[in-house]
């Protein structure tokens, strides 16, 4: 069986997180002696952050162990130990709304806090914030992009489709652009590609030496069925709602049913908000012809609130 997180040649970590390895995959807990608890303020602060994300339980074990790798060579530094070239460009491969985003942001913050970062932040772009109109324009895009990312983490969404144009496309000079500034800016910028795992193969075999410059490669899988419902009730808690009994029951026959078709560019977490969204604003209509707007009738979502099957004729 394949480790969740294991070294590849060249140095180069796969972390595979399937559902059916995390049940056989002990959850990492790093037990701090008391003493040294205060020293590890910034991980106890991820930590409590993690708690907040539902499922994702080997991504949460991966950003601990990440953690101990940064603080074990900064002690190995100033012990004058030799310590390894902590490159940390990354490949994320996995549906919509599975968490690589807000894994990323994490990641940001934690950079940050170990000064592996200067500054810490996310900037998110997509192939028309980089590939321009004419010969030249795309490398100067980029440039500015990878500019405005120095001292934090350039997050490209869908960096497949830089590869869709063939030779002649200028995505090719904006994978000519970023591989260069990765080269140039080693010590205070992280890269991370991200996009659908087939699509993302496809992309990296395109041009053989690109996977060995992104040492970690992250897989998110699709939540379960349970996890989609947490994740709906969380959403519906954060915005003041609770769901009846009935609507609950409603959401999960949907999802069953969507299980059996489901596809690659299932959206799990993002359609999970899609549908509380449509919810909230059914519930508005159906009060307002109602006319009650007592507290309770207020917070309530009802199974006729929440339209899937509208839902599903928009997916097809």
């Amino acid at each position: 069986m394949e480790r969740p997180l294991s070294l590849k040649s060249r140095g180069q970590i796969n972390i595979v997180l399937n559902q059916k390895e995390m049940k056989q995959t002990n959850e990492m807990t790093i037990k701090l002696p008391d003493a040294d608890r205060e020293k590890h303020y910034i991980l106890e602060k991820i930590e409590r952050e993690l708690e907040e994300l539902v499922g994702l339980k080997e991504m949460k074990r991966f950003i601990k162990e990440i953690y101990a790798w940064l603080y074990i060579n900064k002690c190995r530094k100033e012990q004058g130990l030799k310590v390894g070239n902590q490159v940390l460009h990354m490949i994320f491969k996995g549906n919509p709304g599975t968490g690589k985003t807000t894994v990323a942001r994490l990641l940001a913050k934690l950079f940050k806090e170990m000064d592996v970062l200067s500054k810490g932040h996310l900037h998110e772009v997509e192939r028309a914030d980089l590939v321009g109109e004419y010969i030249g324009h795309t490398a100067q895009k980029t440039r500015d992009l990878v500019k405005k990312a120095v001292g934090g983490i350039l997050f490209i969404d869908e960096a497949y489709s830089l590869a869709r144009g063939g030779e002649k496309d200028f995505g090719k000079e904006a994978i000519d652009t970023l591989v260069k500034a990765m080269e140039d800016q080693q010590h205070d910028f992280v890269l991370i590609l991200a996009g659908y795992s087939r699509e993302m193969d496809h992309f990296l075999s395109l041009n053989p030496g690109l996977p060995s410059r992104f040492p970690i490669t992250m897989k998110f899988p699709d939540y379960t069925n349970d996890e989609l419902i947490e994740i709906a009730r969380k959403m519906v808690d954060d915005r003041e709602y609770v769901m009846e009994r009935e609507a609950e029951l409603k959401l999960r026959d949907y999802l069953q049913s969507l299980k059996a078709e489901r596809s690659e560019n299932f959206s799990n977490g993002r359609l999970i908000r899609n549908i509380v969204e449509k919810a909230v604003r059914a519930q508005a209509v159906r009060l307002l012809y109602l006319g009650k707007y007592d507290r309770e009738t207020l917070v309530t979502l009802t199974k006729d609130d929440f339209k899937m099957e509208k839902l599903l004729n928009e997916r097809k």
